[in-house]
């Protein structure tokens, strides 16, 4: 009689302690959305830190909204915002692309776009 190996489970990882609940719903938003071991140890600095820098950006954009939203715009308070914004930005995408969780690492450059698709009739 054959003995079946036993199944291996892989576990999600939990959020580290030092993440705000709002940081900590971001890590299992992210998490839950790749495979169980899409982040081994080594990476979860950088997904926390990716966590923070998304609520970050988050809440600069409220405050820029909210400058946006006043009668008398106080023009170098906004550009220090949008300074703020943009750093956020860069930061994301750049530990994004490095854990590949960006559409671009998940796009299949072996399918054909659509130019390229050949038409039936020739």
């Amino acid at each position: 009689m054959a003995v079946a190996a036993p199944i291996e489970t892989l576990e999600r990882p939990d959020a580290p302690y030092d993440l705000t609940d709002e940081q900590a719903d971001e890590w299992w938003a992210v998490v839950n959305r790749m495979p169980a071991d899409w982040f081994p140890r080594e990476t979860h600095g950088m997904l926390a830190q990716y966590c923070r820098h998304v609520v970050s950006a988050r809440r600069v954009a409220q405050l820029i909204a909210a400058e946006e939203g006043k009668k008398e715009i106080e023009i170098p308070v906004l550009d220090q915002l949008y300074k703020m914004q943009e750093r956020e930005g860069r930061a994301l995408s750049s530990l994004a692309t490095r854990m590949r969780i960006t559409q671009q690492t998940t796009y299949d450059k072996s399918k054909k776009k659509p130019q390229q698709v050949s038409k039936p009739w020739e």
